[in-house]
């Protein structure tokens, strides 16, 4: 884990100087992770790969920035989340002006949205999608600790510094969210 941190810091500063290369490095050891995240909160993969793009873009931007004082990986994962919500607001306008106009209609393809990739799979198709529309029902304020703890594997410090919110607050939201998202399951029996 050290050795990592110290890698991390030295691909920073190196990406800093202008070393696209070690942005590469950087990018190839936390897109897949970063991918994940997304894939969970946004429930689309061709709609993950554009956040994860902007969210490396908004990363090379802000590197100047980024201070080391907390692990890349967390301040990465805060500008995935800031992109996510983006994207959210982004669509509830997008639902405001075109009403109950589906995806297919003129009016929504006419309005620019993002783009394509996949992911591996370790869970049939079907029982994925099934929790991926669980995680979906759930409020921002539930789904976000759920997301950072127990799938992309923050700790609860991490994840409450994240979201500017107390470890107690982590560890009560992502035990209701897990209740809910059981209830939810149950219904449904997978």
């Amino acid at each position: 884990m050290k050795e990592d941190v110290d890698l991390d810091a030295d691909l920073v500063a190196r990406a800093r100087d202008g070393d696209d290369q070690a942005f590469g490095e950087l990018l190839r050891r936390y897109k897949p992770a970063i991918f994940g995240f997304v894939r969970r909160y946004v429930g689309d993969a061709d709609v993950a790969v554009d956040v994860v793009q902007e969210t490396f873009i908004a990363a090379w931007l802000a590197l100047a920035r980024y201070d080391g004082r907390r692990p890349l990986r967390v301040w990465l994962r805060a500008i995935a989340l800031n992109k996510c919500r983006d994207r959210g607001r982004r669509l509830a306008v997008r639902r405001f002006i075109l009403g109950d106009k589906d995806d297919l209609s003129p009016e929504a393809q006419a309005q620019p949205d993002p783009a394509p990739l996949g992911e591996a799979q370790l869970i049939s198709a079907e029982r994925r999608a099934i929790i991926q529309k669980a995680i979906e029902t759930l409020p921002a304020k539930l789904k976000e600790p759920l997301l950072l703890t127990y799938f992309d594997e923050l700790t609860q410090e991490e994840a409450a510094d994240l979201l500017g919110v107390t470890v107690k607050a982590i560890e009560t939201r992502v035990y209701r969210a897990r209740q809910r998202l059981a209830e939810l399951l149950d219904r449904t029996a997978i």
